[in-house]
């Protein structure tokens, strides 16, 4: 009696087993941005919060500042060793100067980086909603309420909503896009 019981148990397990490896082995761009962004975070040659990472169709594309060579290549190993990515595509500057490379950072309060989180988050629910811009496109940062936009822009008409939408968004000083 015990042997029929462990029967289906066995077979409800290595079903359950195959559908999460399928449902892994098929990562979308989603999915693909998450993983590079985890594995950017993990790694100590690279400083994950100063590059963004933005991928459509299995292409990603590395955007951002760093202060060497070495974490720049880093970063663009670590995207095409990613299970999915069919190209990366490199648009990372390495920072130039006579200095360590370490820019002044203010000291900022809590409420401060909340303010700009949330701001983040309303300027791209607004890209995301509107029918022209395709928000997924595009990497929202903010930084004292200044609103930095980064990605891909097929169009002027496209270019210009999404500066407009960022510029009208409730906490935003300033619009810097940097769109190709």
């Amino acid at each position: 009696m015990r042997e029929q019981r462990a029967i289906p148990i066995v077979v409800l397990a290595v079903v359950v087993s195959l559908f999460l490896v399928v449902s892994c082995t098929q990562t979308g761009d989603a999915g693909i941005t998450g993983v590079i962004k985890t594995k950017l975070a993990a790694d100590e040659r690279v400083r994950a919060s100063e590059i963004n990472v933005d991928t459509a169709n299995g292409v990603v594309t590395l955007t951002g500042n760093v202060d060497t060579e070495e974490a720049r290549d880093r970063a663009i190993q670590l995207a095409k060793e990613t299970s999915g990515v069919r190209d990366v595509k490199d648009m990372i500057s390495v920072r130039s100067g006579t200095e360590s490379g370490n820019a002044p950072e203010p000291d900022r309060t809590v409420g401060e980086q909340v303010d700009d989180a949330g701001i983040t988050m309303r300027v791209k629910a607004r890209l995301l909603e509107d029918p022209l811009v395709k928000g997924m496109q595009i990497d929202v940062d903010t930084r004292d309420g200044v609103v930095f936009l980064t990605g891909t822009v097929p169009g002027d008409a496209e270019r210009n909503q999404a500066i407009e939408l960022a510029r009208t968004t409730e906490g935003v000083k300033s619009v810097e896009p940097n769109f190709k």
